[in-house]
């Protein structure tokens, strides 16, 4: 799995919280709960237009209102909130649901050639990141301005994996667990590249995250869907709070060493 290896010490003193990153470090635990919020992210997401019959665009409307509120005060915010930030990935990967399911079913342009869209869009902002930055580290990012750059690819990226991993279930025909193989495959190539080689960890780096999307969307699907389609049919909300449920412990886990050495810290001030 892909780790980052630029953590740098939080600075001491008064203007700590100022300088310290607003994304979450790139750890074992970030893998973890990113898998966990894009079945989170795909139950919720099928849950609102599937269960509650409220349609694509309406759900649309909603998760999008919904990031929206949740992604200004993500970038408002002037310190990391590991809550606020998990937050976030879980109604990004909410919307890369509806984003999806609507280009393929409501437009009909089919997963294929909205993976295509999707791959542009995302190239593109990372284009226009590398041109303002000439740097794409997703930690530390301390500038609201970068950390916007960041959530929209990460928008196209979990948008693109959905797209990819229901391009393997449905239009190739993968059984669900088949699709997980698929996947989990594609991200053990890339942690072996990452330790084995010398490509850039910032590629590799996106390339796991939109990987992880159907990795964990095909989990979603594999609970929820009917058992005649390969999946065990379990009720959309009971599947997301099981999954909220462990997203949470994990969170909670991740967080105590941290929040101990900050106490630590502060004590000896």
């Amino acid at each position: 799995m892909i780790l980052d290896r630029s953590h740098e010490p939080a600075p001491a003193g008064k203007h700590a919280a100022r300088a310290v990153s607003k994304v979450a470090a790139v750890t074992l635990a970030f893998w973890i709960m990113k898998i966990l919020a894009t079945t989170l992210g795909e139950t919720a997401g099928d849950f609102l237009s599937m269960t509650l019959d409220l349609g694509y665009y309406v759900s649309l409307a909603i998760t999008f209102g919904l990031l929206a509120v949740v992604l200004v005060a993500q970038i408002r915010s002037t310190t990391y909130h590991p809550v606020l930030f998990w937050t976030a990935i879980v109604a990004t990967t909410t919307a890369g649901t509806e984003v999806s399911d609507m280009m393929d079913r409501s437009l009909g342009l089919g997963y294929l050639w909205g993976s295509v869209l999707l791959v542009s869009g995302l190239a593109a902002t990372l284009a226009v990141w590398w041109w303002r930055d000439r740097d794409l580290r997703v930690y530390p990012i301390r500038r609201r301005d970068t950390e916007t750059m960041f959530w929209i690819a990460v928008v196209f990226s979990n948008s693109l994996g959905t797209a990819f991993g229901d391009f393997l279930t449905s239009t190739i025909g993968l059984s669900y667990i088949e699709g997980a193989l698929v996947t989990a495959g594609v991200i053990g190539v890339v942690a072996v590249l990452h330790y084995a080689t010398r490509l850039s960890h910032v590629l590799l780096f996106w390339v796991a995250f939109i990987f992880t999307r159907p990795f964990g969307a095909t989990f979603g699907d594999l609970l929820t869907k009917p058992t005649n389609s390969g999946g065990l049919s379990l009720p959309r909300e009971f599947a997301s709070l099981v999954t909220l449920a462990l997203l949470a412990l994990v969170l909670f886990l991740s967080t105590q060493p941290a929040e101990r050495v900050q106490r630590q810290s502060v004590e000896t001030q």
